[in-house]
């Protein structure tokens, strides 16, 4: 019998490592299907009855892309129509070949202030709930996945689910005058776009604890001490903090988009994977690098470890 259930774990463990690799290999694939009780077209059909404000994507010839919510008249909030148009920017950048980089900034000096609140009362339903929490945790999962190194520039306000989204960027900057602050607790519910799991990821389970439950206000002072942020830009000016996070970016993008997607797609795998899938999904990437024009070239140029 002990046998048996030896065998029975070692099945699980190796189809759900399958599973997991599979989701983290191949673009757009949904983190929730039915089998989940996830029914995509319904949710979507609902929060088409939420519109209001855009979100909109510049792509730049630089490799980077410039992603903006756009709802000033309510903070950045996130209406329904919005939260629609995220997913499909996600699937214009997975297919976005070019891109190298990314900025995540809202309209006029402000982040995001989170959900709708019209769209949060009509939703009203612990089911109606579910199916959002699974619609955006796929949607940010999706993004953070995306092999391209992005970074939240925070103005502003960044609140509730606008917190959560920083949380999908591999990096976070912050101007002098923003605030950082997961405000769920007071709305009697918990970060559920993933920000949650990704917090600890940031900042360490204890500190998570603390910033969640006492719904702690982050300045730029508190959030670069707790490891929340990489820096904090000298300007608050909309303009000038966006060329100062343009900057600040250019510094890991340097080099061919090729190479900078397989890094980025490699420490996804270190972070995600079990061990022995992510040495082979590390080994699986360099066999696309390694022997090719850009390596060789490389090498010619440069010779072995000479600058």
């Amino acid at each position: 019998r002990e046998l048996k259930q030896g065998m029975a774990k070692s099945l699980l463990k190796t189809s759900s490592l399958s599973v997991r690799t599979k989701l983290l290999n191949q673009v757009g694939v949904s983190l929730y299907n039915t089998s989940h009780g996830f029914h995509e077209e319904k949710v979507k059909q609902k929060l088409q009855q939420f519109p209001g404000g855009s979100i909109d994507l510049e792509k730049q010839d630089d490799g980077i892309g410039i992603l903006t919510l756009n709802n000033p008249s309510k903070m950045n909030a996130f209406s329904g129509v919005m939260m629609l148009q995220l997913l499909e920017k996600v699937i214009e950048l997975e297919n976005w070949t070019e891109g190298k980089g990314l900025i995540v900034r809202g309209a006029k000096n402000t982040f995001s202030s989170g959900s709708d609140l019209n769209a949060v009362k009509a939703l009203g339903t612990p089911e109606d709930g579910i199916a959002l929490c699974m619609f955006m945790q796929n949607t940010l999962t999706r993004f953070m996945r995306l092999p391209l190194i992005s970074v939240a520039l925070v103005q502003g306000w960044a609140l509730g689910g606008g917190a959560e989204f920083t949380t999908a960027c591999d990096f976070r900057l912050m101007t002098p005058e923003s605030e950082i602050r997961f405000v769920h607790k007071e709305r009697g519910i918990i970060p559920s776009w993933g920000g949650t799991t990704r917090l600890v990821e940031i900042i360490g389970s204890r500190q998570a604890l603390k910033v969640l439950s006492g719904a702690l206000k982050l300045d730029p002072k508190k959030a670069l001490n707790i490891g929340m942020i990489e820096d904090v830009l000298q300007s608050s000016d909309e303009t000038k903090s966006l060329e100062e996070a343009q900057e600040w970016l250019k510094q890991f993008i340097e080099g061919p988009p090729e190479v900078i997607r397989a890094l980025k797609k490699s420490v996804c795998s270190g972070k995600e994977l079990y061990l022995e899938d992510a040495l082979q999904n590390e080994r699986d990437l360099l066999g696309t690098l390694w022997g090719g024009p850009i390596s060789l070239e490389a090498i010619a140029k440069k010779g072995k470890f000479n600058k």
